[in-house]
């Protein structure tokens, strides 16, 4: 608990240099941080160790809404906006980017070549499981719960459980039985 302390004066100094750094939030040692002055951490955000955050281009920004949780070694990157929503919690080891690389042109080195922006965003109140790979062009609604290792890309509905490499919807919340029913792999119900 002691450590904690520490890590909220640390995001006390940082606080000047972000876009927005919400108090009572705090931030463990991070590994990097580019483009420091367009990532906005609104209120009662908890960061843990080597997160690395990095905003790249003019008009790009990365927003982490209130009460987030981020676990250790996670890795955001976005060449727009890309909006983490409130209440989401994301395990350690996870990648979150709207970027992709062109690989297109031939004996040019793929880090030389254009990038491709997608629209990606995480929605309110959703569960990222460690190690998952949350891709360019994916778009997480409401309370969305994403298994261990997955690797997603594409647009996913509300209270939905997802898993696999490429991710697919297993399960999704049922209004009308009120549980967590399994699914087709294209989100309807069984």
């Amino acid at each position: 608990m002691l450590i904690k302390y520490f890590w909220a004066l640390r995001a006390l100094i940082y606080k000047p240099f972000f876009g927005e750094f919400g108090i009572p939030s705090y931030m463990g040692n991070p590994t990097a941080l580019s483009g420091i002055n367009k990532i906005f951490i609104k209120k009662r955000v908890r960061i843990y160790p080597n997160v690395r955050l990095e905003v790249y281009g003019e008009n790009s920004t990365l927003v982490i809404n209130e009460d987030v949780s981020i676990g250790q070694n996670v890795h955001i990157t976005s060449g727009d906006k890309l909006v983490i929503g409130a209440s989401s919690t994301i395990l350690a080891n996870v990648f979150i980017t709207n970027i992709d690389h062109d690989y297109t042109e031939i004996d040019k080195h793929i880090l030389k070549q254009k990038l491709i922006i997608k629209k990606t965003i995480i929605g309110e109140n959703c569960f990222i499981g460690i190690g998952a790979a949350i891709q360019a062009g994916t778009i997480l609604g409401k309370q969305c719960v994403v298994g261990a290792n997955s690797v997603v890309k594409g647009v996913f509905p509300d209270y939905c459980v997802i898993v696999g490499s490429p991710a697919r919807i297993v399960k999704k919340y049922n209004f009308e039985t009120k549980t967590w029913e399994k699914t087709n792999p294209n989100g309807t119900f069984k």
